[in-house]
């Protein structure tokens, strides 16, 4: 709780930076051609959007999720909604 408190305190660029020396990437998804990249920082989940789908750019965007049921919860209703 205190660290999505001081996380959200961050600037983007900052915590994009964060979650690359101290998160951990699960992996990545595809969204309208774009490359979604998910973090995962203890309990808290956090997609990062990339300018040119490139984590060496800056971070255009993040959207974070608490918890693995929000989470699975989100990306399943993402997934219906691919189609």
């Amino acid at each position: 709780m205190i660290l999505r408190f001081i996380f959200r305190q961050m600037s983007l660029q900052k915590q994009a930076s964060y979650l690359k020396k101290k998160g951990i990437m699960l992996g990545t998804r595809l969204k309208n051609g774009r490359r979604i990249y998910i973090y995962m920082l203890r309990d808290l989940f956090v997609e990062v959007l990339y300018k040119n789908d490139n984590t060496n750019e800056e971070a255009e965007q993040l959207n974070m999720l608490r918890g693995l049921s929000n989470l699975n919860d989100y990306l399943e209703k993402e997934f219906k909604a691919s189609f």
